[in-house]
């Protein structure tokens, strides 16, 4: 299916009503005595109800089943999916990266779940805060096999290959330079259109993303609302299906008599959306120095101190580099915050070479870092012309809490063990 086959609905925390047929979905009241077209009516509450307006947050949905017929869930092999708590391992405060994660052989097809891979994480999906970093390589379509996550919304970011997203409410396709954002407990399945497919997971255990405050800004710039894309309303149905969830850390399976996606209609703002990372605009200084890395916030999951955020999702686009009399690329930094940064493609303007798309680096809290030996020699002596970086998308998972790798993350194959060596040619300047 093109992308263009794909209906979208426009706008960030909109109250959306959608129907795949006519006349599904109730006027003027949630449940009916009788739903129409003999349709079940479920809500589906992703906030407490009595959280306020701003923040509340529910989908009444018409399906043709209600998601409580199913027979117990049991317990299955978690495979190289990890959660909370991330203590395999000692805390440890030296720096590390990886290149990408490799691809299934195709004599060895991996669907999206069998192909997660954790990379580490922080906090207590049971008590709802922090987070987790997670990579996925898959070569097999989710055809009767369906994913929920109740521990936390997942975040996607597409490095190789489009991802479509089935979901409870409709269907996304998400490609390279978009992301998408499943809430928690939505069910859903993956098929790949191009196979194989690669890309990063941010799992959010806390307060779900919205988007950071402008302050100073204005009333307009970084991501705009309206570029948000919400999947009309599609539904599926079949006679078997397995459904695997994510509860407490572990995976679960159950087997359906009939599809989980079976919503034929709803209305509501608990939803999943995609969004174009090319619709970003970007701020950044006209005049000197390099401002801050926050000011380039897409997604934001605030906690319960002001401006420290549980985790928040950044983006290093193209851009125009213009500064004067200023070293341009990010400056040498240690950091009460803890970096997961990954590149989608091209080159990271702070890393010469060693970075690659797929690949990633964890950079915890007061970690030293900043720009490798060669880029720094490189941007300390150039001519200030105005500079256009092009053809780059990096990212990064910016937590308040230490994210702590996972022992396989550690002793992985394709971790760069002389990743400290980058900075080994800064030499003694001064005089």
């Amino acid at each position: 299916m093109a992308d263009d086959e794909f209906r979208y609905l426009s706008g960030f925390g909109n109250e959306f009503a959608t129907e795949a047929v006519d006349g599904a979905l109730p006027r003027h009241r949630n449940s009916p005595q009788q739903a129409p077209l003999g349709l079940y009516a479920e809500q589906l509450s992703g906030t407490a109800f009595t959280q306020p307006r701003a923040v509340n947050r529910r989908t009444w949905v018409y399906r043709i089943l209600p998601s409580a017929k199913h027979p117990a869930f049991r317990r299955i092999p978690n495979g190289t999916l990890k959660s909370t708590p991330f203590d395999e391992i000692e805390p440890d405060p030296n720096r590390l990266r990886w290149n990408a994660l490799p691809l299934p052989a195709e004599d060895h097809p991996r669907d999206f779940i069998d192909g997660l891979y954790t990379v580490g994480g922080n906090g207590d999906s049971r008590t709802r805060g922090g987070m987790a970093v997670h990579l996925y390589a898959a070569n097999k379509d989710m055809r009767d096999r369906y994913f929920t996550d109740a521990d936390g919304e997942l975040l996607f970011v597409p490095e190789l290959n489009a991802v479509d997203l089935h979901t409870e409410l409709g269907q996304l396709r998400v490609s390279p330079g978009e992301i998408a954002v499943i809430p928690r407990g939505i069910r859903f399945r993956v098929e790949l259109p191009d196979k194989p497919a690669r890309g990063y997971l941010c799992e959010n255990f806390g307060a779900a993303f919205t988007l950071p405050e402008r302050g100073p800004i204005g009333a307009n710039g970084l991501a705009s609302e309206r570029d948000f894309l919400t999947p009309h309303a599609a539904f599926e149905e079949r006679e078997a299906a397995t459904v695997v969830q994510k509860f407490g850390g572990n995976l679960w399976a159950a087997d359906y008599d009939h599809s989980p996606l079976d919503v034929v209609a709803w209305h509501g703002d608990y939803v999943p959306y995609k969004y174009d990372l090319a619709t970003f605009m970007v701020i950044g200084t006209i005049s000197f120095d390099h401002p801050d890395p926050s000011i380039f916030t897409v997604l934001t999951s605030q906690s319960d101190t002001e401006g420290l955020a549980n985790v928040d999702f950044v983006i290093f686009p193209p851009r125009w580099l213009v500064g004067e009399d200023t070293f341009r690329p990010p400056w040498f930094h240690r950091n009460v915050m803890s970096e997961f940064m990954g590149l989608v493609k091209g080159t990271y303007d702070a890393k010469a070479e060693g970075f690659e798309p797929g690949g990633g680096s964890l950079h915890n809290t007061f970690a030293s870092h900043g720009p490798d030996a060669e880029t720094y020699a490189r941007a300390s002596t150039q001519e200030l012309t105005p500079q256009k970086l092009d053809e780059t998308l990096a990212f990064m998972f910016e937590s308040r809490w230490t994210i702590i790798p996972t022992l396989q993350a550690v002793q992985a194959g394709h971790r760069q063990r002389d990743y400290d060596d980058v900075w080994s040619g800064l030499s003694r300047n001064f005089r």
